[in-house]
């Protein structure tokens, strides 16, 4: 008999999450009934809102429970069905969790095709990561040509996507990132205009030299200071657009709020949050672009592939809280 191991939340976490906020436990691999299949993971999502997740109180999404298998995103393959839209041998992507088999009746799962990209790149650029990037630049931000636009997080899944988003539309764009080679990666191979570290220089500084005209669109990733550094600097009729603030998911002492937010009074400007999820009727058109983005080249891909099964969740998932990813992180189960 097959066994199914899989990641649970055993307790909230207070600050990074510690290995004894998991449970590692082995049942059988479930069996599909009627309508049902089951899926066989072979990539697992590491995303920051995961942090979230595992807090318990009002968000945009029911907290993880519990005892319960962890979210995630995944990418798999059919490898039993009783449902004749998902064949056997076809590969999808779900929200099945951190485990090696899942059980599905088909709701909310997408068939891909292993042949027109990595599978992997369906986690990031062609997931929804991608489609953060794509709603928050595009709708939230609403980029022109012409305008200068600076993404914090700027080697991330979503922040790596985001400024060449706003590349394709013409605009100038400084990424934030933290460490030289981050950067070098970020305008060498992902043709940002600049991009400045963080940890090392005068990030004020910085921002006056690269952006003298000041800041159109602020495509946000990191909250705190970085936030906060960036506010003054915002042109007339400027907008923020807060798409996470991955400094302050693990602070255990209260969060860092924009100190500088009189900025968006004296500027005219506009702040405003967002969740992919208010945009799902729109995803086919927005990968399509996208698709079409990457196969001309204008867009590129980058994924951070991390080996070693899904026992390796916990500690990858910490990898994100310390940047040692570029683009999309993802565990090769």
């Amino acid at each position: 008999m097959t066994n199914n191991t899989q990641v649970r939340l055993a307790r909230r976490p207070h600050g990074l999450p510690t290995d004894d906020v998991w449970e590692i436990t082995t049942e059988p691999a479930p069996e599909p009934a009627e309508g049902e299949f089951v899926l066989r993971t072979e990539y697992v999502s590491l995303d920051p809102a995961m942090r979230g997740w595992m807090n318990e109180g009002r968000s945009y999404i029911p907290p993880v429970g519990i005892g319960e298998v962890m979210r995630a995103g995944v990418v798999g393959q059919v490898v039993a069905s009783r449902n004749e839209q998902f064949p056997e041998g076809a590969h999808v992507v779900a929200t099945t969790g951190a485990q090696e088999y899942a059980l599905s009746d088909g709701k909310g799962v997408q068939v891909v095709s292993a042949d027109a990209a990595p599978l992997s790149t369906y986690l990031g650029t062609l997931g929804m990561t991608g489609l953060t990037a794509y709603f928050g630049m595009l709708d939230v931000g609403q980029v022109k040509a012409g305008e200068t636009v600076v993404v914090s997080g700027a080697a991330g899944a979503t922040g790596s996507v985001a400024g060449q988003i706003a590349k394709i539309k013409g605009c100038r764009v400084i990424g934030i990132a933290g460490g030289e080679d981050k950067c070098r990666t970020v305008v060498e191979e992902l043709g940002f205009d600049a991009c400045l570290d963080y940890k090392s220089g005068d990030l004020k500084a910085g921002l006056r030299r690269e952006a003298p005209d000041r800041i159109n669109v602020y495509f946000d990733n990191v909250g705190g200071e970085v936030l906060n550094t960036v506010l003054p600097g915002m042109a007339m009729r400027g907008r923020v657009v807060l798409c996470g603030a991955i400094s302050q998911y693990n602070a255990d002492g209260g969060l860092t709020g924009p100190s500088n937010y009189m900025s968006l009074l004296v500027n005219r400007a506009r702040m405003e949050g967002f969740v992919v999820f208010d945009y799902a009727d729109r995803y086919g058109e927005a990968l399509q672009e996208m698709a079409g983005w990457l196969a001309d080249g204008s867009l590129q891909s980058r994924e951070t592939v991390v080996e070693g099964g899904i026992r390796a969740f916990p500690q990858t998932l910490l990898r994100l809280f310390r940047g040692e990813n570029v683009g999309k992180l993802v565990l090769k189960v």
